[in-house]
């Protein structure tokens, strides 16, 4: 089963790294998003992955890094987009039905051999699969955030996923340099959001609630457990925006945090580091 081309759906903070690194690697690599302003914004992603690639990574020099922009192919036409896809991964914003609604197209546009991965932060596959039609074909392949740094791609599949499927998607990510992190059964947040997701809620709480503000909360986490990042830093690496999709969709006090993410950061677009702050200034 093999994996030569491969389509990113979405290109954030998320889908531009898995883009960008899945190029790099060597694959062709199409990235769609919805209209010339997304994709001009993936365009400036892509270039300032080619000089952190350049600093940071391995033989990103004499060009590599460069080459791998230059050959990701960008288009707003999801048609176009997909239709000799081996692989397509979707990464749109963390909400049902957009990604209920992208798949219900991609099923009509995508050969039939087209496998699909959703790289959803805390959605079962299983809440998705039945709007993909083609079930057995369907998985979840999640990344962690600077994907040349921190390199798990945790594979979960739902049980109707074919093990042929599976395997192959698991061997994609190992070829794109990535360690595959394999999940025998579905688990909402996989291995690292299990764990990660409460640290940053009972952070924003900390401080939504009046005990402490962003750094003192930050501050804490890094002298008492040895992190380099406290969890308002990781938030601000991941864009508000993730956080808040998935808080607004969740139960009461998830909903709280929201609206206090909402009020105080996101309606000043204090997007995150992307934007140039967040709960930090970011030169």
């Amino acid at each position: 089963m093999s994996i030569r081309k491969v389509t990113v759906l979405g290109t954030g903070v998320l889908g531009s790294q898995i883009a960008f690194q899945t190029a790099f690697s060597g694959f062709e690599v199409t990235a769609y998003d919805i209209n010339d302003n997304a994709l001009k914004a993936a365009n400036e992603r892509f270039a300032k992955l080619v000089s952190i690639y350049r600093d940071e990574v391995d033989g990103a020099g004499d060009g590599k890094a460069e080459k791998a922009a230059d050959s990701i192919v960008l288009t707003a036409d999801l048609a176009e987009a997909v239709k000799d896809a081996d692989l397509v991964i979707e990464a749109v914003p963390e909400v049902v039905k957009i990604k209920q609604d992208t798949y219900q197209k991609l099923s009509e546009l995508a050969p039939h051999r087209t496998i699909f991965a959703t790289n959803s932060s805390t959605l079962l596959p299983s809440d998705l699969k039945e709007s993909t039609g083609r079930p057995d074909r369907f998985l979840a392949l999640h990344f962690a955030n600077d994907v040349w740094r921190y390199n798990t791609a945790e594979v979960m599949g739902t049980k109707d996923t074919d093990p042929e499927v599976f395997r192959a998607v698991a061997e994609f990510a190992e070829a794109i340099g990535m360690v595959p992190i394999e999940l025998h059964k579905e688990k909402a947040g996989y291995v690292v959001n299990s764990l990660l997701v409460p640290l940053l809620n009972s952070a924003m709480a900390l401080s939504a609630g009046g005990y402490a503000d962003p750094e003192a909360v930050d501050k804490t986490w890094r002298i008492a457990t040895g992190a380099p990042f406290g969890p308002f830093q990781m938030i601000d690496v991941l864009g508000l925006n993730t956080p808040y999709n998935i808080l607004v969709n969740s139960d009461d006090d998830g909903k709280k945090l929201a609206a206090w993410l909402k009020d105080n950061y996101i309606d000043k677009g204090k997007l995150g580091k992307s934007s140039g702050e967040g709960f930090y200034k970011y030169s």
